[in-house]
């Protein structure tokens, strides 16, 4: 319940990207209002940093569509959020979906990521649907807090990642598939405290479309996705515990989205019956009425 303007109670998470069952409460991973209608039969999706937060509803929402799905998280950080992942995943999956995979890797590695794309290829045979998601953000109040290294591993981690895994897979993608790549509100808006986030959530708008060009002859899609402020683990992991209680609240809705409410987004434009006509453009989740306002 709100109180004096709180929206969620006061936490810190040391680690990122944040352990989804330390959070309080934790973040929803469905919603009883969805129905699913078979738009994923047979396919087979990769989801980076599927494992708590938007990746594990983007999980969810797929596996109730009918998709085979593998994910990555980091290893050591996230086992036991991957575990309930996993077996969230398996209780929604329809019949004829194989069993889904997690994956434990650093994705800032271009080796890293060519042996996940193995990994699923070899267990799957192919990839339809890829979801470049996962993510780490830091605060900060001045350029001068970023150093070489933090900006290296945000970089690694935010974009880098998503150059490796997307080259690997497209030798595995057939036309007809979708990629989809998480960026974020501040991609446009901008964020003084999230600086070099924010710069890798705008080379993410950039990618998606410039490769939306390269593959379309190809017939492979290229979409994003921007949410504005969800309650993932990245909140209490980035955030003081002052700015975590009143999270969400900037926003004309006046409350933080549930990762629920931004995973429909993924479902649609990994549908060619949804959005065959749709490539090089993001879609916007954010709880404004324009993406640009404040």
């Amino acid at each position: 319940m709100e109180k004096n303007g709180r929206k969620f109670p006061a936490q810190r998470q040391e680690t990122q990207p944040g352990r989804q069952r330390q959070m309080d409460p934790q973040p929803r991973h469905a919603s009883f209002e969805y129905k699913p209608a078979n738009k994923l039969q047979g396919k087979v999706a990769l989801v980076t940093g599927g494992d708590s937060g938007i990746g594990r509803a983007v999980c969810h929402c797929f596996a109730q569509e009918g998709a085979t799905i593998a994910f990555t998280y980091v290893k050591g950080h996230e086992d036991k959020d991957a575990r309930d992942t996993r077996q969230i995943i398996k209780s929604a999956s329809v019949s004829g979906a194989m069993d889904p995979i997690a994956i434990p890797t650093d994705l800032g590695y271009d080796d890293n990521c060519r042996q996940v794309v193995d990994e699923v290829v070899n267990a799957f045979g192919r990839i339809d649907i890829l979801v470049n998601n996962a993510a780490e953000q830091y605060e900060c109040n001045t350029l001068e807090d970023i150093d070489e290294k933090r900006l290296e591993r945000v970089f690694r981690t935010n974009i880098f990642s998503h150059f490796f895994v997307t080259r690997h897979a497209l030798k595995h993608m057939r036309e007809g598939s979708s990629i989809i790549n998480t960026t974020s509100i501040v991609a446009y808006t901008g964020n003084p405290k999230l600086l070099d986030y924010t710069a890798t959530k705008g080379a993410i708008v950039a990618f998606t479309r410039g490769l939306a060009l390269q593959l379309v002859d190809k017939g492979i899609r290229v979409n994003g996705v921007a949410p504005g402020p969800i309650w993932t683990p990245l909140i209490p992991a980035s955030f003081k515990e002052s700015e975590v209680e009143s999270f969400g609240s900037e926003v004309p809705m006046k409350r933080a989205g549930q990762p629920p409410e931004v995973a429909p987004s993924y479902v649609f434009l990994a549908c060619n019956a949804d959005s065959s006509y749709i490539t090089g453009q993001v879609i916007h989740p954010n709880g404004k009425p324009h993406h640009f306002s404040f």
